[in-house]
């Protein structure tokens, strides 16, 4: 699998680590122990497209956010986090 980094161009999966889910916000540190728990480890594992973190560690140390299908592996979409962040998307789905 090969990832299009917007700063580097193509590269091998092996520069990247692979974060996880760009799921929703992380609960308040004051929020209830069940709010961090499903965080952590209650997690939908969907068919098909989502959003996923990978920062670039063997490159620009990028982090990114990559539309993924988790049936073929297919890569969609490849954009920068801190561009998601900027237009106000968050980084959930």
């Amino acid at each position: 699998m090969r990832i299009q980094c917007p700063n580097c161009g193509e590269r091998a999966i092996e520069e990247f680590t692979y974060r996880g889910a760009a799921a929703p916000e992380r609960p308040a540190l004051d929020a209830p122990l069940e709010a961090h728990f499903a965080y952590v480890y209650i997690r939908d594992n969907p068919a098909g497209r989502h959003l996923e973190h990978w920062h670039h560690a063997g490159g620009c140390r990028a982090w990114l956010v990559v539309e993924r299908s988790t049936t073929s592996h297919e890569i969609c979409s490849v954009r920068l986090a801190e561009d998601q962040e900027a237009q106000g998307a968050g980084a959930g789905q």
